[in-house]
């Protein structure tokens, strides 16, 4: 009989591999655990197994697997069956889902090593280059590609190994090296003959002319005594004061014993005075949450800006932590776990893991070796989108905070997943509860609710009933024809800025734009600087005095002088919030002026410094783009300004009001938190624009039928599902020939909405222009049908020999 395993590798690839195993390796490999398998000519990828069976492939000789990684499973049935899901439903790849879920440190792929062939003695017709990688052969077995880069010094490595192979110079093999390593804790420990009475004697008698190393060992029985567990160099340098040459000297004469153990990169610590009580307001919501979750597996929870939500969240994850369930708490920005984990923490401790991209790979396999093995040092994950994705064996509820939020959307690379759709499903999957919190919820979670279809639970109360802050408009048209303006900042700002600051308060203003200003203009000819690989403008970066492109990365110094009329003439038009920052410094010169965007948060830790210096009132303002319009919580602050509302609103989008209300009111919010009545200057050239007056009155009802019954006359969500169709090429008439193909056999077969194809508005990035088809499937269609004919139209278009080099992407429920 044979025996065959079929794996899904990590790869873009429409299907799955079968390869063939002995019977020992079939009895022994599990689903779920990773092995080793040659793919293509000589490359060696991680694959998951996903079955086993008897059944030889039909169209291939099945190859041997190379070796296997594991000892046990790391990604259990479920997991898979939900990956199976995500890559059906966003039709993508299941090679690319396992690529996105896994760790990069579990997803191992072979390194080319270099080695000197052993018939090659001489040096012969070596050219220079090549003689420098004979040379370097000579003094080690074997270099990779990466070393044959340093030595040649530069990239194009390719042909003169080609060259060395073809001469027999050289022999080429795979490698594969694990990426993870355990973080080991030195400890130290006096051995058990030494401990006897008469030997102790000795030792100290030993020890006594060298007095640093006798006070070590003091110290090291006055530690053991107050705390009777394994001791660490670390802990007992900084007991003693002592240096760690004095404990390398007592280890050299055999006095002191080295060992390891593993300890874990993150450890939380959990704090007495954590505990609270929820207020009569909250204790009723909460009621009435675990009321709904009897008839409904996911319900929403529509609570105002600073009412609680986060007590009640807490209060029933414990529910499910006496239950010995999981619980997974998903966040739309890394930005809002910093304080988030600060609560969880002080109330749960080390039960408590998180898992984002800001965390080192061998800390977020840390957290998924934690999750497999259901340790108690992992019953809550805090993450974004990508925690998903994690082992859980026993998941019973999951929370998803701000719901609303468009960076649940994964947009690039694929999967392009919702984070929060594809939560429902998992929790189906695991029958748990799912509740989604927000102040300003999505139209199509809150119509789902309309339906029936979740439950709803209303908050209206601020906590401790503080009241909502006021909102205050200001017209900058009339600001500027009655030229009441400093810079960006309307006098009304000014003066109230001024006041905020003068009572000790901090103030926080909101403009959605990085750098200094949007753009540079000639301004005798007009001319504004490109990014020659996309088609936008640069945008200026004072800090650095460079123009830079936000898409690509591109960047030049700022330029003294017109490049196409050599004037020197230049002007800035638009802001961001570098420009505020620089205009703040030389209006309020005595005070600290902070900025949060992503320039100034790109370490690791940079989102905490910035939260935590302003929570400590190190800042009197912060300036910032959407990440502080959300979920932060601050005590002090009592002022928020918003610099131009109309960029939010004027944007060629069918959810630019939905959003643009979203981020007004989420950004009022952080405005009087505490006792102190907060106040929200909102700058427009549109004051009487529906969206500003629904959010001055706080009226989301309004906003929701207003944008319903427009999303109904023109057929959008929640009223059909979008699939949108991106195809990409560097040659402008193979692309629009390409694109109109595909839309007509899109149009043919279909017999729904088509849209397109059509310019974006930005139409070239990276030297690729762009095309966009909408494809409109009516929530009366069947949707898993409609995908298959799409899917079709996809492969007959890949079919052509001339539209082969387009690259297509799909983007299921494009939002």
């Amino acid at each position: 009989m044979l025996y065959f395993v079929e794996v899904v590798l990590p790869l873009a690839v429409p299907k799955n591999f079968t390869y063939q195993i002995s019977e020992t390796e079939f009895h022994y490999i599990q689903i779920g655990m990773r092995v080793a398998v040659p793919f293509g000519k000589s490359k060696i990828y991680t694959a998951l197994v996903i079955t086993k069976h008897h059944n030889p492939p039909q169209l291939y000789q099945a190859k041997e697997i190379h070796q296997i990684l594991d000892e046990k499973p790391i990604v259990n049935e479920t997991q898979i069956a939900h990956w199976q899901w995500i890559a059906s439903y966003y039709m993508c790849s299941l090679g690319e889902v396992f690529r996105a879920a896994l760790p990069t440190g579990y997803i191992l792929e072979s390194e080319t090593i270099v080695t000197a062939s052993k018939n090659q003695t001489e040096t012969n017709g070596l050219q220079d280059d090549e003689f420098l990688i004979f040379e370097a052969l000579q003094q080690q077995s074997s270099i990779s590609i990466q070393d044959v880069v340093k030595i040649l010094g530069k990239k194009t490595v390719l042909p003169v190994i080609n060259r060395m192979l073809a001469k027999g110079a050289l022999e080429l093999q795979e490698e594969i090296n694990e990426q993870y390593k355990p973080k080991l804790m030195r400890y130290i420990k006096m051995p058990e003959h030494l401990l006897q009475p008469e030997a102790l004697t000795q030792v100290l008698a030993m020890v006594t002319k060298a007095k640093k190393q006798h006070e070590l060992v003091l110290k090291y029985f006055q530690l053991q005594a107050q705390h009777k567990k394994p001791i660490s160099v670390k802990h007992l340098l900084d007991f003693s004061g002592s240096a760690a040459a004095i404990v390398k000297a007592l280890v050299e004469k055999e006095i002191f014993e080295e060992y390891y153990l593993h300890q874990d990169r993150v450890v939380f610590e959990k704090k007495n005075d954590a505990d609270f009580t929820l207020s009569e307001h909250q204790q009723t919501a909460f009621d009435a949450i675990q009321t709904n979750f009897n008839s409904n597996d996911v319900c929403l929870l529509h609570g105002v800006t600073a009412s609680g939500k986060t007590e009640i969240y807490i209060k029933l994850m414990e529910q499910y932590l006496h239950q010995d369930k999981q619980v997974l708490f998903l966040l739309p920005e890394i930005a809002l776990t910093f304080q988030l984990v600060q609560r969880l923490t002080a109330y749960f401790g080390n039960q408590v893991a998180v898992f984002h991209s800001k965390y080192t790979n061998n800390e977020r396999i840390e957290v998924w070796n934690q999750l497999v093995a259901n340790s108690e040092k992992a019953k809550i994950v805090i993450g974004v989108r990508s925690a998903l994705f994690l082992p859980f064996s026993n998941l019973g509820l999951l929370v998803i905070d701000e719901e609303h939020e468009a960076t649940f959307k994964q947009q690039d690379p694929a999967p392009r997943y919702h984070a929060r759709d594809a939560a429902v499903v998992l929790a189906k999957m695991h029958q748990a509860k799912v509740l989604l919190g927000s102040a300003t919820p999505s139209l199509e979670t809150y119509y789902n609710t309309k339906n029936g279809k979740y439950g709803l639970v209303t908050l209206k109360e601020r906590f401790g009933n503080v009241v909502l802050p006021e909102i205050e408009l200001v017209d900058l048209k009339d600001c500027y024809f009655r030229k009441r303006m400093s810079g960006h900042f309307s006098d009304t700002l000014l003066k109230e800025i001024t006041e905020t600051l003068a009572l000790g308060e901090q103030v926080i203003l909101f403009q959605n734009r990085r750098g200094y200003s949007s753009y540079v203009e000639c301004i005798p000819c007009g001319h504004v600087p490109h990014c020659p690989s996309c088609d936008v403008s640069l945008t200026y970066h004072k800090f650095k005095n460079q123009l830079r492109c936000h898409y690509c990365g591109y960047s030049i110094a700022n330029p003294t002088h017109c490049h196409s009329c050599q004037s020197v003439d230049l002007t800035t038009k638009g802001f961001g919030t570098e420009q505020i920052e620089l205009e703040l410094k030389t209006l309020f010169p005595e005070k600290k002026i902070g900025r949060m965007d992503q320039d100034t948060t790109r370490g690791k830790f940079g989102y905490e410094k910035i939260i935590d210096a302003f929570k400590n009132q190190e800042y009197d303002i912060l300036v910032g783009t959407q990440m502080l319009a959300k979920g932060l919580h601050f005590d002090n602050v009592t002022l928020v300004g918003v610099m131009n509302a109309d960029n939010l609103l004027n944007q060629p989008h069918f959810r630019a009001y939905e959003r643009a209300f979203q981020m007004l009111t989420q950004v009022a919010g952080r405005a009087g938190r505490k006792a102190k009545k907060g106040k929200v200057i909102i700058q427009t050239y549109n004051p009487y624009h529906n969206t500003i007056q629904q959010v001055v009155s706080n009226d989301y009802l309004a906003m929701f039928k207003e944008q319903l019954y427009e999303r109904q006359n023109f057929n959008y969500p929640p009223f059909c599902r979008i699939i949108r169709i991106t195809v990409k090429h560097r040659d402008f008439e193979k692309l629009k020939e390409g694109a109109m193909w595909l839309y007509n056999v899109l149009q043919q077969q279909l017999q729904i909405p088509v849209l397109g194809p059509e310019e974006p508005a930005i139409n070239r990035i990276r030297n690729e222009y762009i095309r966009t088809i909408l494809i409109k499937i009516p929530t009366t269609a069947n949707l898993g049908q409609k995908k298959q004919v799409v899917a079709k139209c996809l492969s007959s278009f890949e079919a052509i020999a001339a539209y082969r080099s387009i690259k297509v992407t799909l983007n299921v429920d494009y939002s």
